[in-house]
């Protein structure tokens, strides 16, 4: 039996091996591509931020920054906080840059870990993976639309399959005032059948009780007032045309009058995207992404009022579904050839060999620790190699190489200045 480290990962953390890699790569290319495609810029903003710029931009009665936030004290005094999200540190990048003079929309994109306390259990950690995508100085509802096919583009990308869009408008701050008292009314006459945080959410923030997952708060909430029936004319028109947009572009979509997020943040647009079905046939409970629009966060943070909508979606959760739907990753460029030596000086001289071959971007395999050539042979074989050059203390005192052709066994002796060109006229044929 294996002896158990005392070192492990800290809970609800974990190591990346090598054979999950190849699915972050996957990821960040096709998002990287799409991202290209569409005008956006790469940001990468610290991991660790100022702790008021999340409890006052996400709000301080959200779930995040009253339990979930990862918080320390430095030398100086400084209160600081590992991220938890994207779009207030993109807000704060925004006004510190200057970049409200550039071009707008701004449009950046990141990618990158994130940090949230909270129970570990599947599929969610305390330290996980997210790529966003945020468009600041523009109100067209266009801007909201494009966000929603960017990221279920990206999911179709990655070959995701039966994905549904679920969005809703939460108004503004001309509508909600209304709408809230009108919620808190509805919930007070209910409150003892609601579980303990939505008793606290009615006290803090009402419409926090519309994105609880707790079962006995679900009969409550479904006969709820909708926002949708309140919104006022402005709002009304600007769902209108998210609409009219989504469908001209054909992206399937259910209306979702509860649908609210978890940050205080948001105005108008909100949308999220699941799996219509999971392998047992029972819609997901598990967003793959969501986002919506943002109006007065650069505002709070004392920038210009700046119109924007920008949305995340989480890397572990995606890739546990390209897993379970056996998504094939494209395959990797395999080496055909194998470099195997015998002795010190062939040694060396396969160091110098293989440098060359890089240089020619010729992916070549070896096993530099194995003396024995029988070994070599042997991986050889197993890597499905189509040549092998041998390199023995006899051919390194002559600077020769022998190619033995591994399908029909025939040898070829070259000079080993020559090798690499002989090889790659061998690989094109």
């Amino acid at each position: 039996m294996a002896k158990r480290s005392k070192f492990q990962s800290p809970t609800g953390m974990h190591d990346i091996l090598p054979e999950n890699q190849k699915y972050y790569k996957r990821i960040y290319d096709v998002v990287s591509d799409i991202a290209d495609f569409y005008g956006f810029g790469k940001i990468d903003t610290p991991i660790v931020e100022e702790t008021e710029l999340f409890s006052k931009g996400i709000g301080l009665a959200t779930d995040i920054v009253k339990k979930q936030m990862y918080t320390l004290k430095t030398r100086g005094g400084d209160s600081l906080a590992l991220r938890p999200e994207g779009t207030a540190p993109i807000a704060r990048a925004y006004i510190e840059n200057g970049m409200q003079s550039r071009p707008q929309p701004l449009k950046l994109w990141y990618f990158g870990p994130f940090f949230r306390y909270e129970r570990p259990q599947a599929k969610r950690y305390r330290q996980f993976w997210q790529f966003g995508f945020e468009a600041l100085g523009e109100k067209s509802p266009v801007i909201d639309a494009q966000i929603i096919q960017i990221f279920y583009n990206i999911l179709r990308e990655l070959k995701l399959k039966n994905l549904l869009v679920e969005v809703n408008s939460i108004g503004d701050s001309q509508c909600r005032p209304y709408y809230k008292k009108l919620l808190a009314s509805y919930f007070r006459t209910r409150e003892a059948s609601l579980c303990f945080d939505c008793k606290r959410r009615l006290r803090e923030n009402v419409l926090r009780i519309l994105d609880c997952k707790e079962e006995k708060c679900q009969p409550i909430k479904a006969e709820a007032p909708q926002i949708l029936d309140h919104l006022c004319d402005e709002c009304r028109a600007h769902f209108k045309e998210v609409l009219e947009f989504l469908d001209e572009i054909e992206i399937p979509y259910n209306l979702n009058p509860y649908l609210v997020r978890g940050l205080d943040y948001y105005t108008k647009t909100v949308f999220e995207i699941f799996l219509e079905k999971t392998s047992n046939g029972e819609i997901s409970q598990s967003a793959l992404a969501g986002g919506g629009r943002y109006d007065k966060l650069i505002k709070l943070f004392r920038g210009k009022e700046t119109p924007a909508c920008g949305a995340a979606a989480g890397i572990e959760r995606i890739i546990d579904l390209m897993k379970s739907q056996k998504i094939k990753l494209p395959s990797e460029t395999e080496p055909q050839i194998f470099l195997a030596q015998l002795g010190s000086l062939a040694k060396r001289k396969s160091l110098k060999l293989l440098e060359s071959f890089r240089k020619s971007k010729i992916k070549v395999a070896e096993s530099f620790g194995r003396d024995s050539l029988n070994a070599q042979f042997n991986r050889a074989d197993k890597l499905g190699v189509k040549y092998t050059l041998i390199l023995g203390q006899k051919e390194a005192l002559e600077e020769v190489v022998i190619i033995r052709d591994m399908k029909t066994g025939k040898q070829e002796t070259v000079k080993l200045d020559k090798v690499v060109e002989k090889m790659k006229k061998r690989l094109k044929k």
